[in-house]
């Protein structure tokens, strides 16, 4: 069976990483499996939905790599939902409401009150055609429910196990607005029958949704003549890193916070959600090409994975080590780096932990620095001591030793006034690193003091 999947985000808002994870693992078992990838839009919530956020989504996905193979907004296809809703209401599956939410609140706290659980009691459906026409001359417009079958739904769910439902533990849901537009469940439905998505991955908060969307399904194949019914898969919704729900913070992070604000590598978020809540290990990858080899839907639990954003830095830090220029080149250059060489990267790139740090070991070695120094004569004397060209990174251990055994200096009071004089920071690049690409004349300058450093 060839396989169709489809990532379906709400233009609401930016795109957070917990969707981004469902995304990832969705994108990588459909390119695994050599499957079709669907992007659609679910832009139903018309007053929500901004261009902003649908645009903002899409440079994401393709900032992590992940191409589609079709996509399609939901707004552009009201007049095929309304064919198919027409259809269910002739078939009876769809019924008029016409309870208003205060009258609907009362209901629930009437239930709750007895210790009954909250579910619509289908009184609806005992209305007459008279008292109908009477809510409509009272101006009443009706919502509109789908009509739940009795009994259990069940199915075999690829990271869950077998899921049993009993239907009337849940409500009719709502398929239609007061305004006659459809909600999320109905469109959704349609969608994935008409584009024969074959397995729909997303979080175990839409597992109550999965049993009412497969009765959907079923009522739909009935009036299409189509038997359809994908397969499903329920990833468990990410924790922090001590397993309780995510921090402000943490809960907030974008996709777009990621690229912007962080200023992270791509596929150090790809590589961390790839894999989380697996049993494959998380490792730094360069490309989306070893996380697709092995990918298996059957390798996640139903435990609740951790996310540690720590964990995501280190990530980020490790593939920018294996980076090599050519990769990055362009991106210096957008930087203002043009003159940044290979010779250079390659120096500094075991010292990042983000790609933008590089800016300070450039402006370290090629711009003037403001240097205190406070005490003369002992810059004077490490002056004195520094030793012949040419340089590497063994050059700053064997001139510290030879400054301490000439001032008598040691600790905090023998590094850090070289390292003001050198750099004007208390903190920054490494000097075993830095030494060799200041060079012996410049050190000396700065050393000095000297205002053409």
């Amino acid at each position: 069976m060839s396989v169709a999947v489809r990532f379906a985000p709400s233009p609401t808002g930016f795109l957070h990483v917990g969707n981004a994870r469902t995304c990832i693992v969705t994108w990588l078992f459909c390119r695994a499996n050599k499957g079709n990838f669907l992007l659609r839009i679910d832009d139903t919530d018309v007053e929500r939905s901004k261009q902003e956020y649908e645009d903002a989504i899409k440079d994401g996905l393709t900032w992590m790599g992940l191409t589609w193979d079709r996509t399609f907004n939901q707004k552009d296809r009201n007049e095929r939902y309304n064919v198919v809703i027409e259809k269910l209401k002739s078939d009876g599956r769809i019924y008029a409401c016409y309870e208003t939410a205060e009258e609907l609140g009362l209901k629930r706290k009437t239930q709750l009150s007895r210790g009954v659980p909250p579910i619509y009691d289908r009184a609806a459906l005992k209305l007459t055609d008279a008292e109908k026409a009477d809510f409509a001359k009272q101006g009443r417009k009706p919502h509109w429910r789908f009509l739940l079958n009795d009994g259990v739904t069940k199915w075999d769910d690829l990271v869950r196990g077998e899921v049993l439902f009993k239907e009337r533990e849940m409500s009719d849901p709502v398929v239609i607005r007061e305004d006659g537009s459809p909600l999320y469940h109905m469109c959704s439905v349609i969608d994935d029958f008409d584009t024969d998505i074959t397995h729909i991955v997303r979080g175990e908060d839409h597992v109550s949704n999965t049993a009412c969307h497969i009765q959907m399904f079923e009522a739909i194949s009935k009036v299409e003549g189509k038997n359809y019914m994908p397969q499903f898969a329920h990833l468990p919704l990410i924790s922090d890193s001590e397993g309780g729900k995510l921090s402000k913070r943490l809960g907030s992070l974008s996709v777009k916070g990621v690229k912007e604000d962080e200023g992270l590598e791509p596929m150090a978020l790809v590589s961390l959600m790839g894999r989380l809540g697996s049993s494959d290990p998380i490792e730094p990858f360069a490309s989306l090409d070893p996380l697709i080899e092995g990918f298996d839907l059957k390798k996640f639990s139903r435990n609740t994975p951790k996310f540690d954003v720590e964990e995501l830095y280190r990530l980020n830090a490790k593939i920018l080590h294996q980076t090599p220029y050519v990769q990055v080149k362009d991106r210096l250059k957008a930087m203002g780096l043009d003159k940044l060489d290979e010779s250079f990267w390659n120096a500094v790139r075991p010292n990042l932990a983000k790609l933008a740090d590089i800016q300070d070991w450039w402006n370290v070695t090629h711009n003037p620095v403001t240097a205190i120094i406070a005490d003369t004569a002992f810059t004077q004397a490490a002056a004195d001591v520094l030793p012949p060209a040419p340089w590497n990174e063994t050059t700053f251990n064997t001139w510290i030793n030879a400054v301490k055994e000439k001032t008598g200096k040691k600790g905090k009071e023998l590094f850090m006034p070289i390292r003001i004089a050198l750099t004007g920071m208390e903190h920054g690049p490494e000097l075993p690193v830095l030494l060799p690409l200041l060079g012996p004349e410049k050190v000396k300058d700065r050393l000095l003091s000297k205002k053409a450093a």
